[in-house]
């Protein structure tokens, strides 16, 4: 049996997908897997040994192209609901094509026989969780096993993959050890976090009995000379490979981040997490992409950026972290 899947979004949405990806293999252990990624989030299953073959889509223009090379699979199906994975597997022709979408997105339902034989809804709409807040929205890991299910994968898997190695944590020798670990995503900068604000926050996360690590993404390497520590209460980890920067989480006590991949690589190596949710569509974001599987705390950003309310703001923050490290 030849079976496709196609996800080429966000690293944290591959990271998610982990778990199906093993459903599928244990599911049809003498199957050829073959997984469709983009260049960006390919790192994730590079080492995933659930995977035969990996074929990278350079650009999403080029996905029907892409999938129309791909014939001779007996299944694919589609891991993001989006149209460029949706295209992927429908120009594979594969005789079962399985793809999902959102339930209030009206024109993808419209042009999704074009693509798929089978077609799951979620049930995730922003503006119906913060209509009706107590409105129960699957976690998308739990979505994704729900969806290969369809296809027969229901020998469930519900661990998430990372696969760090031990060169990956050689160089992290002199790093403390169960620190709290921050991760510094773009969005402590925005709608209702400020640089002088998480400036703020480090300081008093520092105070704290543990000792405090900084990661810096390339893209926010920028802030990090305005976060240095004056010291030396604080180291800050600049621009680290990803199953470095994995690592790192692995010796963490407690990660804090925004919502982003930083979140589910934490997940992934059984670490407690606090996320900050943005204020905007919490009630979905904080069901859909929270923490999975281990201790966790969900804080939403703030609608306003004044002093008290930030610093009311940061106290919640604080205080998710003791929780977490003295559980």
């Amino acid at each position: 049996m030849r079976i496709l899947l196609s996800r080429t979004d966000r690293i944290g949405d591959l990271i998610l997908s982990t778990p199906a990806i093993a459903t599928v293999r244990r599911s049809f252990p003498d199957a050829h897997i073959t997984m469709v990624t983009s260049a960006y989030n390919r790192v994730v299953v590079e080492r995933n040994t659930d995977l035969d073959q990996l074929v990278t889509l350079e650009q999403s223009s080029g996905a029907a192209v892409l999938g129309s090379g791909l014939r001779d699979y007996d299944l694919a199906i589609a891991l993001a609901p989006r149209a460029v994975d949706l295209r992927v597997i429908g120009a594979t022709r594969a005789p079962r094509r399985i793809g999902y979408t959102y339930r209030r997105r009206w024109f993808a339902r419209l042009v999704a026989p074009l693509y798929v034989d089978t077609l799951m809804l979620s049930e995730a709409d922003p503006a119906l969780s913060e209509r009706y807040p107590n409105r129960h929205v699957r976690h998308e890991v739990d979505q994704l096993l729900d969806l290969v299910a369809l296809a027969g994968a229901r020998r469930r898997v519900t661990n998430l993959r990372l696969d760090i190695r031990d060169e990956d944590r050689a160089p992290l020798g002199t790093l403390p050890e169960r620190p709290i670990v921050l991760h510094l995503g773009q969005r402590w900068f925005s709608h209702g976090s400020t640089l002088q604000s998480t400036r703020a926050l480090v300081e008093r996360l520092s105070e704290l009995d543990r000792p405090l690590l900084v990661t810096c993404p390339v893209e926010s390497v920028g802030h990090a000379e305005d976060l240095e520590p004056r010291d030396g209460r604080w180291a800050i980890l600049r621009a680290l490979p990803f199953f470095q920067w994995a690592a790192v989480f692995e010796k963490a006590a407690c990660v804090v981040t925004v919502d982003t991949a930083a979140t589910h690589v934490a997940s992934a190596v059984r670490r407690p997490t606090l996320v900050v949710f943005e204020h905007r569509y919490f009630e979905l974001n904080s069901q859909e992409w929270a923490p999975y599987g281990v201790p966790n705390v969900l804080v939403r950003k703030t609608a306003s950026e004044d002093s008290t309310t930030l610093a009311h703001f940061r106290e919640e923050v604080v205080e998710g972290v003791e929780r977490l490290i003295h559980a």
